[in-house]
């Protein structure tokens, strides 16, 4: 069996500082809205920041992103950067967009505990993207 292709878009690698820009912003103000007790802002803002900053990686790394509907397509990308922690960012990756249907889609609102650690794997995750993009 074949592997599925993924749909990309190729991007100039200077692009790659804009959306480490986003995943900046989003990350600063998911720990704001942590702060103020926002546990679903923050959680919202923690997938849109991890899926910011893993473009940042791709574009930096590969000059390409991930346009699939699939954003789980995004971790295999990730997965495939010759860089010695890219597999276990992309398990990372992986589990933080997981939550996004819980997060998003679903009628509860989302408890401390959860988003904690949410934020903090999306913390992490920023912090990664930043020191191979800059």
């Amino acid at each position: 069996m074949s592997a599925r292709k993924i749909k990309v878009r190729e991007e100039d690698k200077s692009k790659a500082l804009q959306y480490l820009k986003k995943a900046e912003d989003n990350h600063s103000q998911m720990i704001k809205s942590f702060r103020e007790g926002n546990y679903n802002a923050s959680s919202t803002l923690a997938i849109q920041c991890v899926i910011s900053a893993a473009d940042a990686v791709c574009i930096h790394e590969k000059g390409i992103r991930s346009i699939s509907q699939n954003h789980l397509d995004l971790c295999e990308i990730v997965k495939s950067i010759p860089l010695p922690e890219s597999g276990s960012k992309s398990n990372s990756l992986k589990r933080i967009i997981a939550k996004k249907n819980l997060v998003q889609y679903e009628s509860r609102s989302i408890f401390s505990r959860e988003a904690d650690e949410i934020v903090k794997n999306a913390s992490r995750f920023f912090r990664w993207a930043a020191t191979v993009v800059k």
